[in-house]
């Protein structure tokens, strides 16, 4: 099954200049083209737009991402530096979401607090209570 370069687009989620950008950058191999001369993605290709999507939002730059591309070229001779390149990006991932849960940690103790001055002045179910409800 190959698919155009709109309906590539739509099911990775990104744009087709996205897709251009990336094609031009070296993250995605060019992909086929059909008879008209217009690109054809495959599976393959939309299985690697999704991680590549995965790896963006992790936070990965581009520099990296382009280098992980440019080793899957070559094979298992490879896959050392490219695990390695996916485990200093897991460690980067897990400080942010210790981050992140500092964060909704304040958030949460915070609205608690709220909640109770609300109780005390007004009688109010807590706004977790509503949310929950």
């Amino acid at each position: 099954m190959s698919y155009s370069i709109a309906e590539a687009a739509r099911r990775s989620g990104l744009s087709i200049d996205t897709l251009r950008y990336y094609e031009r950058i070296k993250l995605l191999d060019p992909p086929a083209r059909d008879s008209a001369g217009r690109r054809a993605y495959s599976e393959d290709d939309l299985t690697w737009l999704g991680f590549l999507t995965k790896l963006r939002l992790t936070g990965m730059p581009i520099k990296s991402m382009r280098e992980y591309a440019s080793l899957r070229g070559h094979g298992v001779s490879s896959a050392g530096r490219r695990k390695a390149i996916l485990v200093e990006q897991r460690q980067s991932v897990a400080e942010r979401i210790a981050e992140l849960q500092g964060c909704l940690d304040i958030l949460d103790y915070k609205i608690g607090n709220y909640d109770q001055i609300e109780r005390k002045t007004f009688g109010k179910a807590s706004a977790l209570e509503e949310i929950s409800a």
